[in-house]
């Protein structure tokens, strides 16, 4: 297990998160639903990443989502215990070694499975997912059980190459991979791995690639930097194309 430098920096976003959160099944989540009619069987999982619903940047790109006619939910993943959003700043001092042991993804992956046990009962059986970073690894192991159809994950940590080919060979779900050009957790190497495993991956496999950008674009990323800002508008929107057309 290891983590690049990019992992826990970033900038802080600005806004009121407009969702409301739910204990489902004894997990804390964040909900945000659509003001348009929307499949009511259906929803998206959002899978943060280190610094969980605590950091707003989080809660306002699942609002985001919600504005496209999505029905969102966002499991606590961290009970209340995520990477500080002071660790963003330069001096940050936060040993992600030291967090990490007790915030496993088969820890937090059993949280999010307990989620969906709880909106199975309210009639929700189709899910697709997004993951950033952190989240991106609970994607994939989503992917291979085959519990959710439509996967997006966003710049992910914590895969090996192998990953990869388990996701092939297991998993039914389309693939969108938002990718960047300095990823110490995806780089070059695996992207191009990526691109070689998923060539005529018959459920559907896209990876984008935004010049300029750096692990954690997609949600974290300074939006001064006009290349960052194109960056995650074009990721969110490929991510919002993506479900549109394979959440069916």
């Amino acid at each position: 297990m290891s983590f690049c430098e990019h992992c826990i920096s970033g900038i802080r976003h600005e806004g009121t998160p407009e969702g409301t959160y739910e204990d489902i099944n004894g997990i804390k989540t964040y909900v945000a639903t659509p003001t348009t009619d929307y499949p009511k069987d259906k929803a998206i999982l959002f899978l943060t990443d280190v610094f969980g619903l605590e950091l707003p940047n989080n809660p306002l790109l699942i609002d985001d989502f919600a504005r496209n006619g999505f029905k969102v939910y966002a499991p606590d993943l961290f009970e209340g215990d995520p990477v500080p959003a002071n660790a963003l700043g330069p001096d940050s001092t936060f040993d992600l070694y030291k967090w990490f042991p007790g915030h496993s993804p088969q820890h937090t992956g059993a949280r999010v499975r307990k989620v969906i046990d709880g909106l199975k009962e309210k009639g929700i059986i189709i899910y697709g997912a997004t993951g950033f970073c952190y989240g991106g690894r609970l994607v994939f192991d989503l992917a291979f059980e085959n519990i959710i159809a439509v996967s997006v994950a966003n710049h992910p940590s914590l895969l090996e190459p192998k990953d990869l080919d388990t996701y092939v060979e297991k998993s039914k779900a389309p693939l969108l991979i938002n990718s960047c050009e300095v990823d110490g957790q995806f780089p070059k190497e695996k992207q191009e791995k990526a691109d070689a495993v998923f060539a005529g991956f018959a459920p559907g496999y896209l990876r984008t690639y935004w010049d300029g950008c750096e692990h954690g674009f997609a949600v974290r990323g300074d939006l001064s930097n006009p290349k960052v800002k194109a960056g995650k508008e074009g990721a969110f929107k490929a991510s919002v194309e993506w479900f549109i057309k394979h959440l069916k």
